[in-house]
């Protein structure tokens, strides 16, 4: 019998938003690599059937950059330039928080354009599943996600697990249906968009729009 393989879960990001402020660029030295860090803002907007009026939502996301990409697409990049990213999800040492690794970057110029805001990820159950009731009295389930994703450094040159985790909110048949049979340990797939807690860390949870649980028999 072949020994157990250690879990390689997905959890990519991809963000179109617009640059808050221009990139922070610094170097490393031995060997010289670069670093950027910036904040990018990705718009929702919604028909709220409660008040009958459009609403919207602006999401500040902290995003890292390291290696060549950062000098091939951010160092001309400005402020209000638009900027598309993909990367996954990391804990930050510094100050402890929660942002987003980037692996792709490309810029546009300023301007305008839709938002994209787009989280794929699969992992285990941690936590206790909480049904939770609204005060519109829509069924919400929340439930803590761990994932564990391979990743290559750019700076050792080698991969190494990132693990990360992370509340997710289910609406509608959805939460009813995961409130019911899922477990911890099981896994769950989910399809949605990255969001953040209302508290001064701004903590990261991922708003799902579609959640596959593929429970253990």
């Amino acid at each position: 019998m072949l020994p157990e393989q250690p879990q390689n879960h997905l959890c990519t990001v991809t963000l179109l938003g617009n640059l808050v402020n221009k990139p922070d660029i610094r170097y490393q030295a031995n060997p010289v690599v670069a670093f950027a860090e910036f904040t990018l803002a990705t718009h929702s907007r919604w028909f709220d059937k409660t008040s009958n009026q459009f609403k919207e939502w602006t999401s500040y996301h902290t995003v890292k950059v390291i290696g060549e990409i950062v000098e091939r697409a951010l160092i001309h990049a400005g402020k209000g330039d638009i900027i598309l990213v993909q990367g996954y999800l990391i804990n930050s040492r510094k100050n402890n928080r929660e942002i987003i690794h980037a692996t792709y970057a490309q810029t546009f110029p300023k301007g305008y354009a839709q938002s994209i805001n787009q989280i794929h990820c699969s992992g285990n159950i941690v936590s206790e599943i909480k049904l939770i009731t609204t005060e519109n009295n829509k069924e919400l389930t929340e439930v803590i996600l761990e994932s564990k994703q391979h990743v290559f450094s750019a700076i050792t040159q080698q991969s190494h697990v990132v693990t990360i985790q992370r509340p997710i909110h289910i609406w509608g048949k959805q939460a009813l249906y995961l409130a019911e049979h899922g477990k911890i340990n099981d896994q769950i797939i989910v399809d949605g968009k990255l969001s953040y807690l209302n508290n001064k860390n701004k903590n990261q949870f991922i708003d799902a729009h579609q959640a596959v649980l593929l429970a253990k028999h």
